[in-house]
C-alpha cells in the first residue's frame, strides 16, 4: 500500500502487535522516516521501541550502483545510514539497521563475483562511515545483515555464498579486528533472481526458483524468499504466491537439506569455485581500495560500468544462442498459455489522494511547521537527525514533505559520469 503518513501506516499494521511480531521493510532513500514511522505505529500500540525486532534495508550505495532510487548526494545517505546505526542502538536495539544488498546489482547484470565484491566494498564504507562518526565496529556490527541473489548456475551460487562468507568474516577480523565470531558472521538473506522469470511458459518459472532456492540453502542462507512464476507478468496472484511459499517449505520440511550446516564443504568442485570466487571479489576489493572506496568509484561510476559490461556480454551470449534460457531461446512453443495476472483497481490511487487530502485539512499545521524547521535545523548541523524525524511524523508531517525538507539541506544526487 501507498505509504505517505502515520495514519497510513497505523492502518497497515492495525491489530498487528508489533513487539511480537519481526518486521522487513524493503526501504533504502526513505528508510528513517519509515522506521521513525514504524516506531511511531509501536508507541501508539503502547510497546516499548526497545522490543522491537525487524530489518530495514537502508543500502542507499547500491542505489547509486544499480537501482537509482536515491534522493540525496552519497555523503548525505551514509550520515542518515550511520544516524540510524547510533539511533538503533540506543532506541531499537535488537533492530537490524542495514540489509547490504548484492540482489540488484546482480538484477541489473552483475555477474557472481562483482555480486560478492561490490556489496562487501559497501559494507567497508557503511562500516568506516560509522566509524568516523565516533561508533565503534561492535556497537553496529551484531546487527549488519546482507542480502542476495539466488541465481541460476547451481555451483557457482553455492560456492559465492561460501565465498562471501569467508571474505566477510576475513574483513571483520582483519580490517575492524573483531574478535567475537558472532560479528565475523554473514547473516543474510536470498531472494530467488526476478531477472530469471520470464513471461514465456511461466509455468518453468516454478523449476528456477526451487532450484534457485536450493544453492541458496546449500550456501547457508538465514531467511529465504521464493519469487512467484507469475512476476514476469506483474505483481504476483494469491495462488501464485502460495505456491512459491509451499517451495519453501517442501525444501525446509520434506528435504532435510536445512539439517546440516555446510553440506557440500570438501567437494572438490565447490571447494574449487568458492576458491575462484574469493580471489574474483578480492581483486574487486582491492581495486575499489586504490580508487578511493566503494563511494568515490561509485562517484566515477566503476561499478557502474562493469556491471553494464557484464550485462551486455550475457545479453549478447543469449542472442547468439551460447547461453539458453528455457522457452525463450530455445525449447520454445507456439502454446500461448497465460496465468491469471493480478490487476490492480485504479480507484484506490484516487482513495489514497483523498485520504492524504483529509489528512493535511485536519492537522495542527502550526505543530506541522515546528516540526520541520526542527528537522531543518538539525541537518543543517551535526545532530543525529532520528529523533526530529520521529518527532516529524507523530506530528502528521507527511513522508513527501520530510523527504523534500532534507533535499532542501542535503540537495538532490545527480550522476556525473558517461556509461
Amino acid at each position: 500500500m501507498a505509504i505517505s503518513s502515520l495514519d497510513d501506516m497505523l492502518e497497515l499494521f492495525d491489530s498487528v502487535p508489533l513487539e511480537t511480531v519481526s518486521t522487513s521493510m524493503t526501504i533504502n532513500a526513505t528508510a528513517p522516516i519509515l522506521l521513525a514511522l514504524y516506531v511511531a505505529v509501536a508507541r501508539a500500540q503502547g510497546a516499548d521501541p526497545k522490543r522491537l525486532s525487524g530489518t530495514i534495508q537502508n543500502d542507499l550505495l547500491k542505489e547509486y550502483i544499480a537501482r537509482g532510487t536515491y534522493i540525496y548526494p552519497p555523503a548525505a545517505s551514509l550520515r542518515l545510514t550511520s544516524d540510524i546505526f547510533a539511533w538503533c542502538r540506543e532506541e531499537v536495539p535488537r533492530w537490524n539497521t542495514i540489509s547490504i544488498s548484492g540482489y540488484h546489482m546482480r538484477e541489473a547484470g552483475s555477474t557472481a563475483v562483482q555480486e560478492v565484491a561490490f556489496t562487501l566494498a559497501n559494507a567497508i564504507a557503511y562500516c568506516d562511515a560509522a566509524i568516523e562518526r565516533g561508533l565503534r565496529f561492535e556497537d553496529f556490527a551484531g546487527r549488519l545483515s546482507f542480502f542476495f541473489n539466488g541465481h541460476s548456475n547451481f555451483f557457482e551460487e553455492i560456492a559465492k555464498f561460501r565465498a562471501a562468507r569467508r571474505l566477510w568474516a576475513s574483513i571483520a577480523r582483519q580490517r575492524y579486528g573483531a574478535k567475537d565470531e558472532k560479528l565475523q558472521r554473514l547473516r543474510f538473506h536470498t531472494q530467488t533472481a526476478g531477472s530469471t522469470l520470464t513471461a514465456q511458459q511461466p509455468q518453468v518459472n516454478v523449476v528456477r526458483t526451487a532450484m534457485q532456492a536450493l544453492s541458496a540453502v546449500l550456501g547457508g542462507t538465514q531467511s529465504l524468499h521464493t519469487n512467484s512464476m507469475d512476476e514476469a507478468l506483474g505483481l504476483p496472484t494469491e495462488s501464485a504466491a502460495l505456491l512459491a511459499l509451499r517451495t519453501q517449505q517442501v525444501l525446509a520440511h520434506e528435504t532435510g537439506v536445512g539439517d546440516t550446516i555446510d553440506p557440500l564443504a570438501g567437494s572438490y568442485f565447490v571447494e574449487h569455485l568458492t576458491d575462484a570466487v574469493e580471489r574474483g571479489a578480492r581483486d574487486y576489493l582491492d581495486k575499489i581500495e586504490s580508487l578511493g572506496g566503494a563511494v568515490r568509484a561509485i562517484e566515477i561510476g566503476f561499478q557502474q560500468r562493469e556491471i553494464h559490461e557484464a550485462a551486455y556480454r550475457w545479453q549478447k551470449q543469449l542472442e547468439a544462442g551460447e547461453e539458453v534460457v528455457v522457452g525463450v531461446n530455445r525449447f520454445v512453443t507456439d502454446e500461448q498459455l497465460r496465468p491469471e495476472v493480478l490487476r490492480i483497481d485504479t480507484r484506490l490511487e484516487r482513495a489514497r489522494v483523498d485520504r492524504l487530502a483529509r489528512l493535511r485539512a485536519g492537522r495542527d499545521e502550526s505543530a506541522v511547521a515546528a516540526a520541520m524547521s526542527r528537522l531543518e535545523e538539525a541537518a543543517r548541523g551535526s545532530a543525529n537527525l532520528m529523533p526530529r524525524i520521529l518527532d516529524a511524523v507523530e506530528t502528521r508531517c507527511t513522508l513527501g514533505e520530510i523527504a523534500d525538507r532534507l533535499r532542501a539541506v542535503f540537495g538532490v544526487h545527480r550522476e556525473q559520469f558517461t556509461l
